[in-house]
């Protein structure tokens, strides 16, 4: 007899912008190796607080821009520096769109 609850499903976990995340746990969230997320900060995709690997802290709004690096580099074969130059183009047309609606709404 199958159980429903049993099934499997899409799991996810909140993540908060303040969260402080290490590099392990980023890796952990995207199933990486350390070195993948190294060549995202490396490439300046990624922008963790601290000086060493040991002491690099991630927020939750990097966590996301993390996965969406490794999304665009799985499904268009980007490399790093280019994901990351295609999420900088988003941020910036989003952060236009919101600028617009604030004047559209003044």
């Amino acid at each position: 007899m199958h159980n429903e609850n049993n099934s499997p499903g899409i799991v996810g976990i909140l993540i908060e912008e303040h969260t402080e995340l290490t590099l392990a746990d980023v890796c952990g969230a995207c199933t990486v190796e350390v070195s993948t997320i190294v060549a995202l900060v490396d490439e300046g995709v990624l922008e963790p607080v601290g000086s060493d690997r040991q002491q690099w802290r991630f927020s939750g709004t990097q966590l996301r821009r993390a996965t969406a690096a490794l999304r665009l580099q799985k499904d268009l074969g980007v490399n790093a520096a280019g994901a990351g130059l295609a999420l900088d183009l988003l941020e910036e047309i989003e952060r236009l769109r919101a600028q617009l609606r604030g004047i559209e709404g003044a």
